[in-house]
């Protein structure tokens, strides 16, 4: 027997409110888990934080070019005290070299040092290996594609509602 609510989903084609929330849940649910998952492995096997991983990410990806601390701050949503701190710690473990700005001495820039660029090629191998087996695996290639276009398709519409967070 069904209940009023499921009734009036099949005639109106709409998800009761509840549903969407455990829905959303679902969703939530599964990306801090699989996040805790990449967290650990790279704790684990290669001696850093996910949020240290990160900032390896961003700071290759601007090249040769060094990133001030309050743009790497900003793009990692990151307050400047905490942005300070992960970088204290990774110049402590040389993984990176930081230097006032030219012109502006209150300016800090951040660049990868050789042995972060090291750190953060066995950190991909390992995070490419975490995220074939926890993420990969358990979907096939169709479902995955799907998850991907939805959530492409989420964070386009967030986006569009959000404007630009930087």
């Amino acid at each position: 027997m069904s209940t009023v609510t499921e009734q009036d989903e099949r005639r109106t084609g709409q998800v009761a409110p509840d549903e969407l929330v455990h829905e959303f849940g679902a969703l939530l649910t599964a990306a801090t888990v699989l996040e805790r998952i990449v967290g650990r492995e790279l704790e684990r096997r290669c001696g850093i934080r996910h949020a240290v991983f990160e900032v390896l990410l961003k700071l290759a990806s601007a090249g040769d070019r060094p990133l001030a601390m309050g743009d790497l701050a900003g793009e990692l949503i990151l307050t400047s005290g905490g942005m300070t701190r992960i970088v204290d710690r990774m110049e402590d473990a040389a993984l990176v070299r930081r230097e006032p700005a030219p012109g502006d001495r209150r300016r800090q820039l951040v660049e990868l040092t050789p042995k972060g660029r090291a750190k953060l090629d066995e950190a991909l191998r390992v995070h490419a290996e975490t995220l074939r087996e926890h993420f990969a695996a358990p979907l096939t290639g169709d479902q995955r594609r799907v998850l991907v276009d939805a959530l492409h398709t989420l964070g386009a519409q967030a986006r569009k509602e959000l404007g630009d967070l930087h």
